[in-house]
């Protein structure tokens, strides 16, 4: 592989401002807050312990490492020089299946929040597997089809998306702190009610909260298309993560102020917030505001994924293990059309194979945990690399992690150990799941088979770059 694939890319200079908002608009899903809502008030401080043992420690890693080699290609880049070839290659291969499951999960969230636009009756629809199915793929066609034509026609989606985000976060506050100033709070927040008791349950919150504080590394991949990275990258980590965070922080607060947590629903929590309290105040009418702004919001984000990671592993060197086929660009639109037309029909797969056999709410839990799994393995490669590569020295223009080498052993070993510990966890299925072996079937086979299948393109893809050497 080479180490510096996509060198041919246009390179546009990305500052300081323009990575603060990227790492806002790519790190705050609307989903996460009504899933956090649902443990109640002690959820605010889980948030802060996810934070302190996985998004700093992951930023940190990621400043260093990104200074120490700015190479484009991110932890790819770094796990092939830690650790050689065939970890570098599943490193980038995981992150590029993690997206996979993730989806029909996005999906299945917009589509239960979808069902807010309409009147009363279109509740009806919140269990019904064909409704979630048509509208998992039609809105996985959607992506797809804009993202073919191009980010010049797609990235309206995309922008539509990053303003569907923080709109009905601010209607949730205003309707929140009316609901607040007239009945009083739905959800106690006192020291008690605030701390967690690490009941089987919030250990299995804790794996979800870290997922979503996921992302910080994807501005690694970009290389020379970030101004000044050895300066800036760390900035907008922290400057991004920070916001990320608060505003995770403030919604799950928003939503308890405005429902008791055994009221709401990981898929549809923020709408059932937002339309409830909506009536007890007074504000008819912006329900479907809300819910037509969250499933934007929804597709926006799928959008914008669907882009990054069809380029992803390319941009990595993966180019080298996979047909040639996908290496090649639409000669009208010049898109990576091949890739992404894969990657939608290995969605499909997984929009299918989730919903088998299970509830709606369970095949949503199934492919949040799956992807968590796979997600996770590269983030394992990243704090090891660190660890690995501190070996090697660091010139004067490096910017090392705050403490040096003690620290940045410290923080590796407290990331590892998170991640580690949340890929157990994310294994095991929620307890309303009426079929909880199959479940975990789902997760442990469906993760093994994505794995088994980046073992054989490796190995395939190593046998045919031997018997035709560059």
């Amino acid at each position: 592989m080479s180490d510096t694939p996509g060198s041919s890319r246009p390179h546009r200079a990305m500052g300081f401002r323009d990575l603060v908002l990227f790492y806002i608009v790519t790190g705050i899903s609307l989903r996460w807050i009504a899933t956090a809502a649902t443990v109640g008030a002690s959820a605010v401080v889980i948030w802060l312990i996810a934070w302190c043992a996985f998004y700093l420690p992951l930023a940190l890693s990621v400043m260093e490492l990104s200074s120490r080699y700015p190479q484009e290609g991110g932890m790819y880049i770094w796990t092939k020089r830690a650790f050689g070839e065939f970890p570098g290659f599943m490193t980038g291969w995981t992150y590029w299946a993690s997206n996979l499951p993730y989806y029909p999960a996005v999906l299945y969230f917009a589509a239960g929040n979808a069902l807010y636009i309409g009147p009363a009756s279109w509740q009806a629809l919140s269990s019904n597997k064909t409704y979630f199915l048509l509208f998992a793929l039609l809105g996985l066609a959607l992506g797809t089809f804009l993202n073919v034509i191009g980010l010049s026609v797609g990235k309206w989606l995309h922008n539509l998306g990053a303003i569907g985000t923080w709109l009905p976060i601010a209607i949730l506050f205003a309707i929140a702190a009316t609901a607040w100033h007239r009945f009083g709070s739905a959800t106690k927040f006192t020291a008690a009610s605030m701390t967690p008791h690490m009941h089987f349950r919030d250990v299995l919150f804790m794996a979800t909260i870290v997922f979503a504080l996921g992302g910080s590394e994807s501005a690694s991949f970009l290389g020379d298309e970030v101004k000044d990275a050895r300066r800036n990258l760390p900035r907008g980590l922290l400057a991004g993560g920070a916001f990320v965070t608060s505003g995770y922080i403030l919604g799950t607060v928003a939503v308890l102020i405005a429902l008791p947590a055994n009221q709401i629903s990981g898929l549809q929590g923020i709408m059932q917030a937002i339309s409830q309290s909506a009536e007890r105040v007074g504000f008819s009418g912006i329900g479907p505001v809300a819910a037509l702004l969250i499933t934007i919001s929804n597709l926006g984000a799928l959008g914008a994924w669907l882009a990054v990671s069809a380029r992803l592993p390319f941009v990595a060197g993966l180019d080298r293990y996979l047909p040639s086929a996908f290496a090649r660009v639409h000669p009208k639109w010049g898109t990576p059309h091949v890739a992404l037309l894969v990657q939608a029909a290995c969605g499909v797969i997984f929009i299918v194979l989730g919903q088998a056999g299970t509830s709606v709410y369970g095949a949503y839990e199934v492919l949040v945990s799956m992807g968590i799994i796979t997600y996770f393995i590269p983030y394992l490669f990243v704090f090891a690399s660190l660890l690995r590569l501190q070996r090697e020295p660091a010139g004067p223009e490096v910017m090392r992690i705050p403490g040096g080498q003690p620290a940045a052993f410290a923080l590796g070993v407290l990331g590892f150990t998170t991640t580690l510990v949340t890929i157990a966890f994310s294994a095991i299925p929620a307890d309303d799941e009426p079929h909880k072996v199959l479940a975990v079937v789902k997760i442990v086979g469906l993760t093994a088979l994505l794995l088994g299948i980046g073992v054989i393109a490796f190995a395939w893809g190593k046998s045919h770059a031997e018997k035709n050497p560059a």
